[in-house]
């Protein structure tokens, strides 16, 4: 039903009847959302924390349900089971916002406590207890992270905890929600701004998929169908993103041609790669050229030493980044990029909320703002861009993507930022999605059933199961504290002025010649 974003804000946490931690462990990930779940435990709210780790949040919590790692689905089916048993489902909210909800009742009988107390290894008072202290509060909400969305079966799990929130009529009311936390400060933005294979900015389709996905579930509410003579009738859709009524099997059309127009270059329908497959086992589908920016796969991609083949094994390869990381050691060219702290623009964080940033210090040495780089290379291509400001870049971001930021223009987002979606210059933003209707008008339960995953198991020669997590001081790709020990401490040479340690590494030779930018 929903986006990949929090239906709700994160200052609503403190406030919640019950919230159910999953997948996350916010005190070291989120600290503020971890002080917001605190600060609902010392409000009198319930807290269920479901993870295989025992977080430091299982010790304030009523129930800690420390489950075996890829057990997800059977977990969060039988407490779907025990609410339906209990009769503690919001049947008025059900009954009027959702569909599907017979399938779910077939679905999850076979999941009772004794049951999945046998495949989680989660004691079956646990489950019951769990399942009742959620649904018995006048608000639940659910706080999960990548510990739930990096599995094989990483949607199966997210549609599983979606059930459980239309179950208890959880989603478009204060204090509840199903809340994604985002991994890093923009990821949230980034995916808003079309850094996906398949979408471009605000999920707008690069390919005519019809029928799946959030974007196209809101536009079939937008459909009516137009006389075009005596005898033909065409389906249309009439939205803010088109300055006109637009065929249905057109729409991603003209999407492109929207884009196309404004960035002056023609543009496929072919969505683009993914991640994995950049790095495939198979060389032949392995690109030959790789552009990286803010990113570190030699550090945070599974299959190293296949990263690594990959990268070695490119014609050209191009860095974008603050640090010299060990995936730029690979790099023909380096572009330096500035630090939050020496530019101007915005992040949208994992509230949905856009919020500006101010350069607090100039730019170090030859390194730039990514905006500055990107367009120097599309000058170099013989694009005509020529923006003079991130306020320009904006602006045009509201023009192409109205249906979430036309309302946000820069003089409102000083104050305070707004909550997409905004699509007018009087809109208050969207603390709270889905009041009243969801983005396919009705909410939709989706069976979901677990089976044991080859990925997840173990044998006699591989008999533990490794799981990661992070630390509150060790951040990501360790640039908080890595790579600042590593400069200062291990390279007396560093200068900080010019970014880059002189004359310590050296870069690989595209072509004869050496490489410095």
């Amino acid at each position: 039903f929903g986006s990949g974003a929090m239906t709700n804000t994160i200052e609503e946490l403190s406030g919640a009847g019950a919230i159910l931690v999953t997948g996350s462990n916010p005190t070291a990930n989120h600290p503020v959302i971890g002080y917001r779940i605190r600060e609902a435990v010392r409000n009198g709210g319930t807290l269920i924390v479901a993870d295989p780790r025992r977080i430091p949040l299982a010790d304030i919590a009523d129930v800690h349900l420390q489950f075996k790692p890829g057990t997800d689905i059977a977990l969060f089916n039988g407490l779907a089971h025990v609410i339906i048993k209990e009769d503690l489902q919001d049947k008025e909210y059900i009954e009027n916002r959702t569909q599907g909800y017979k399938y779910l009742e077939q679905i999850v009988a076979k999941y009772t406590p004794a049951y999945v107390s046998e495949i989680t290894g989660v004691p079956a008072e646990d489950i019951i207890t769990a399942a009742c202290l959620f649904a018995a509060a006048d608000s639940g909400a659910i706080v999960y992270c990548m510990g739930v969305t990096q599995h094989t079966c990483g949607t199966e799990n997210v549609v599983a905890l979606t059930n459980l929130s239309l179950l208890t009529g959880n989603v478009g009311i204060p204090h509840a929600g199903m809340n994604p936390l985002r991994g890093q400060n923009n990821v949230q933005g980034v995916c808003d701004m079309g850094c996906l294979p398949n979408v471009f900015s605000g999920y707008q389709p690069v390919h005519s998929d019809r029928g799946t996905g959030t974007y196209w579930q809101r536009l079939k509410k937008a459909r009516q169908i137009e006389q075009k003579d005596n005898t033909t009738q065409v389906e249309t859709i009439t939205s803010i993103e088109f300055e006109h009524p637009v065929p249905v099997d057109s729409v991603s059309d003209e999407i492109r041609a929207k884009f196309s127009k404004a960035w002056g270059v023609e543009l496929s329908d072919v969505a683009g790669r993914t991640m994995p497959d950049m790095f495939h086992d198979n060389p032949s589908r392995r690109p030959k050229v790789i552009y990286i920016m803010g990113e570190n796969p030699i550090i945070s991609s599974p299959h190293t030493e296949r990263v690594r083949e990959t990268l070695e094994n490119m014609e050209f390869v191009v860095v974008q980044d603050i640090f010299l990381t060990e995936t730029a050691r690979y790099a023909h060219v380096v572009l330096p990029a500035v630090s939050f702290a020496e530019k101007d623009g915005s992040f949208i964080n994992t509230e949905r909320r856009v919020q500006l940033i101010h350069r607090a210090i100039k730019p170090r040495g030859q390194s730039k703002p990514d905006w500055e780089i990107i367009q120097a290379l599309a000058q170099k291509f013989n694009l005509n861009w020529n923006y003079n400001s991130p306020a320009e870049v904006w602006d045009e971001i509201r023009e192409l993507t109205p249906h979430y930021f036309l309302g946000m223009t820069i003089e409102r987002l000083e104050e305070a930022g707004l909550q997409w979606p905004c699509t007018s210059i009087d809109h208050p933003g969207t603390p709270i999605l889905h009041k009243g209707k969801f983005s396919r008008g009705i909410g939709q339960f989706s069976t979901v059933e677990y089976r044991p995953l080859a990925a997840d198991s173990t044998d006699k020669e591989y008999p533990f199961i490794l799981t990661t997590a992070r630390k509150l001081y060790h951040y990501h790709y360790h640039y908080h504290y890595h790579y600042h020990y590593h400069y200062h401490y291990h390279y007396p040479d560093y200068d900080r002025q010019d970014r880059w340690p002189k004359l310590l590494f050296k870069r690989r030779a595209y072509g004869n010649q050496p490489t410095r930018c």
